[in-house]
């Protein structure tokens, strides 16, 4: 009999992490249940045992990060005795990539998801004095959750399962498209962002269990909030970034159903923080918030389901697997919990307040509202679509990108148009006088980016068959010039004032009045990320490629530049052997660079991949792509595209990132402002402006 001392410890720990979590679903609710209709914070989950239940879900993590320490350790030391470590390791894989195999596959994906769970529980439950009882009862529907993961990790996709016969020599080897530096932390972070919500979840499913009073839930998990948002926002970035750097198809987003996936939640989770304002400043839309932030949750389920089920087609997705089954009856669980909680506990939801205006702060925050819901579902109905097709109609009916596109392109102009309007308007109602003031420099400078615009030849009715492309082009373009006008006018004018009390330059007075108000001017600069970003996605409507068979000394023209290709070769290591071109590039007669795209055949799974070759501008980016050689002549396919403003969508996203953070910090307080200042300022004053 073999042993495996490694694997062995990795399963007993999954189980004693099953029961600690099973420990802490139980006793938590029976303590809950004993202190129902007591005050909050009385008791903390009647003494002991909610204590007991606290430490069990505490323990947990120990015994969950001994479970992921465990299948790492088996994937450095090369233990193919392990079916997981075969199947998705070699001997002569990176380092960093045996690291990644932790979450290259079904069950070592799961267990990321439940280790990251128990991480964000270990930090609620280390900081449960926040407030005791609600504390309590998020860790108890934390505990709920964490048991259908590790269930699923005990029972149906165990990632410690042992490989019958003798142990091979070697492994099958990781996925090509994985072996990427991206993709060492593109899934981490987008797990974050995914497991992250189930915190804001389950405070607002406990808060409203238990009849919590006011908006105090909504501040204890803001951070939470803005925090999991932001991992899940780098995440599909980063994921849009490897797609674009490495399928080699010129593009980054191609609406497949896990790409998909993983935008619907964060449509709903952007929603949500948008929403919640409403209720902290008016007390209204309190049973749209909750059912925003279940819905949230809902979605990253339904996203890890989409790729370990099998019922939709994905580069991203793993093999078909009975696993799906768990995740149907854990979404209806949580549905029918949710919705029974909501109708037990409706009357406590009633808003404070009605919308006095269409013309104000809190009819653009509905009007966004809405339009990131028909985005989301636009979304959802176009990704499950062809499994209803099928079930219906027998014929799997597959929605395509332009389906996507044709809706999507106009919600995505109008959430562009309410990033610049929402500032400009008050709370309550708008005056027309307040109008006027504050939209005649945005409107002044799209009517000047109009004309520019047209001028330089952005011209619809002259773009043929390309008229759609180019009018959403010049209509973006026009947008962006106005909403970034109205969000450097909100600093100025905040600015002005500021300066105008306390004799400071122009520079000081803003970053005073950022640090007073860091949410808000945080909001501010992501909302500017946003439109930096749709810049660079309306850059698309101007793409060009060309393909071409290039011997030595051939010359392919595109744009601006001239590739000649100086050689072409083959080379190999113990990983991988590559075929690759070297490519001189020329703008005008200097040459600027050299590029060397490659396509790398893996020796241990047999597959192979594209690496491509990039020269990235702030006005466009040379792709370069090698395709294989034609047999007939033993000559590289090279194929070019030439993108338009493509860096401006990731300079977009490290602009939101930035602004977020900004808008985590704290502000600076009334004390600390006024010792700031020579002179004592008006805040009520600054905050109104």
């Amino acid at each position: 009999m073999r042993l495996h001392p490694m694997p062995e410890f990795g399963s007993f720990t999954l189980l004693l992490a099953l029961a600690l979590s099973a420990y802490t679903l139980v006793m938590g609710g029976v303590a809950l249940w004993r202190t129902r209709g007591m005050a909050a914070g009385v008791d903390g989950g009647a003494g002991r045992l909610g204590e007991t239940a606290r430490r069990a879900g505490i323990s947990s993590f120990v015994a969950l990060s001994c479970a992921a320490f465990a299948l790492v350790w088996a994937s450095f030391t090369n233990d193919y005795s392990v079916s997981y470590i075969l199947h998705h390791t070699n001997r002569d894989l990176n380092t960093a990539y045996k690291f990644s195999a932790l979450w290259s596959g079904q069950e070592g994906s799961l267990l990321l998801w439940a280790w990251l769970l128990s991480a964000y529980g270990f930090v609620l439950r280390m900081r449960h004095k926040v407030d005791v009882r609600l504390s309590a009862f998020a860790s108890t529907i934390l505990a709920g959750i964490q048991v259908f993961f590790l269930l699923l990790l005990n029972f149906a996709a165990p990632p410690f399962a042992i490989q019958p016969g003798p142990v091979a020599t070697d492994g099958f080897g990781l996925n090509p498209l994985l072996q990427y530096p991206e993709m060492v932390i593109h899934p981490p972070m987008l797990y974050l962002g995914y497991v992250g919500f189930s915190v804001p979840f389950a405070f607002a499913l406990g808060a409203l269990m238990m009849r919590y009073p006011g908006e105090k839930w909504i501040h204890i998990t803001r951070r939470w909030t803005m925090v999991t948002w932001l991992f899940l926002t780098c995440g599909i970035f980063l994921g849009a970034h490897w797609a674009y750097s490495v399928l080699g198809w010129g593009g980054y987003w191609g609406w497949d159903p896990v790409e998909n996936a993983s935008l619907m939640p964060w449509l709903t989770g952007t929603a949500f923080l948008h929403s919640v304002m409403m209720q902290e400043k008016r007390g209204m839309m309190k049973s749209w918030n909750v059912w925003l932030i279940f819905s949230t949750f809902m979605l990253t389920i339904l996203g890890t389901l989409l790729t370990r089920s099998g019922i939709v087609s994905s580069v991203h997705a793993f093999a078909q697997s009975s696993i799906g089954d768990w995740f149907y009856g854990f979404i209806l669980i949580v549905f029918a919990v949710c919705l029974f909680t909501f109708f037990k506990q409706r009357d406590h939801l009633k808003s404070e307040n009605r919308l006095e205006s269409l013309v104000s702060r809190e009819s653009s925050f509905l009007f966004n509202n809405l339009i990131l819901l028909a985005a989301c579902f636009t979304v959802l109905w176009g990704t499950l679509f062809p499994v209803l097709s099928e079930y219906v109609q027998g014929t799997k009916v597959t929605m395509g990108a332009p389906f996507y596109n044709r809706v999507n392109l106009p919600i995505g102009l109008f959430l562009l148009f309410l990033t610049g309007i929402g500032p400009l308007l008050a709370w309550r109602s708008t005056s027309l006088r307040s109008i006027r003031r504050n939209f005649i420099l945005p409107s002044i400078a799209m009517g000047v980016a109009l004309v520019v615009l047209v001028a330089v030849g952005v011209r619809p009715w002259e773009a043929g068959d390309d008229w759609q492309a180019t009018l959403f082009s010049l209509v973006t373009f026009t947008l962006a010039a106005g909403v970034t006008t109205a969000i450097a006018a909100e600093f100025l004018r905040g600015a002005n004032v500021v300066a105008t009390q306390t004799g400071k330059n122009l520079l000081a007075s803003t970053v005073l009045l950022v640090r007073r108000n860091t949410r808000r001017y945080g909001g501010y600069i992501v909302h500017f990320g946003i439109v930096v970003m749709f810049i660079g996605i309306a850059g698309g409507a101007f793409n060009q490629s060309h393909e071409q068979e290039m011997g030595f000394g051939d010359t392919l023209k595109l744009g601006p530049y001239r590739l000649v290709c100086k050689s072409y070769t083959q080379d190999s290591n113990k990983n991988y052997d590559t075929e690759y071109a070297l490519l001189d590039v020329f703008r005008g007669s200097k040459q600027i660079t050299q590029l060397a795209p490659e396509r790398r055949f893996y020796q241990a799974s047999q597959t192979s991949s594209t690496m491509v070759a990039l020269h990235s501008t702030l006005a466009s980016d040379l792709y370069v792509i090698y395709e294989g050689k034609n047999p007939d002549t033993d000559r590289p396919i090279i194929k070019v595209f030439l993108n338009p403003l493509m860096n401006w969508i990731w300079i977009g996203v490290l602009i939101v990132v930035g602004g977020t953070f900004l808008a985590l910090v704290p502000n600076l307080t009334r004390t600390a402002a006024r010792a700031s200042v020579e002179t004592p300022v008006n805040l009520a004053e600054v905050h109104h402006v």
